[in-house]
């Protein structure tokens, strides 16, 4: 099965993730965006490089995690792991069979966007905080 991963949908996941709004994003990008640029922006297939790098930056999500999660394969993934009754017992409709260094690999990429991106929500937080001091 051949599919192209859809980097303005990875987009709009990962700001959803962070919790920040479109107009946010376009505030932090520059002043020639907006949220409607944002929102047509979430609807491209494929980001030009270096405009995908400014959002890494200011999203703190390496460019990699755009150009490469696939939904698809990361639900295939949770479903295998955490089935319908957890631990327990495990659940496998369609098996995914990956060399363990790929798996290995892989759930040492989801712990290091997951460190980063609780790394970004304290800074958001602190951001915030002091907006409200202000």
């Amino acid at each position: 099965m051949d599919h192209k991963i859809h980097q303005g949908r990875n987009v709009k996941r990962f700001r959803e993730m962070l919790g920040i709004k479109q107009e946010a994003l376009a505030l932090d990008l520059g002043e020639d965006w907006n949220q409607k640029k944002i929102s047509l922006l979430e609807q491209k297939e494929t980001i030009e490089n270096p405009l995908l790098e400014k959002i890494s930056e200011v999203l703190k999500i390496p460019v990699e995690a755009f150009q490469n999660f696939d939904e698809e394969q990361a639900v295939n993934i949770i479903a295998n792991t955490f089935g319908e009754h957890g631990i327990g017992y495990q659940r496998n409709d369609n098996p995914i069979f990956n060399p363990i260094e790929q798996v290995i690999k892989l759930h040492e990429e989801k712990i290091a966007l997951y460190e980063r991106m609780l790394k970004e929500k304290d800074e958001m937080m602190s951001r915030l905080e002091r907006l409200l001091d202000k």
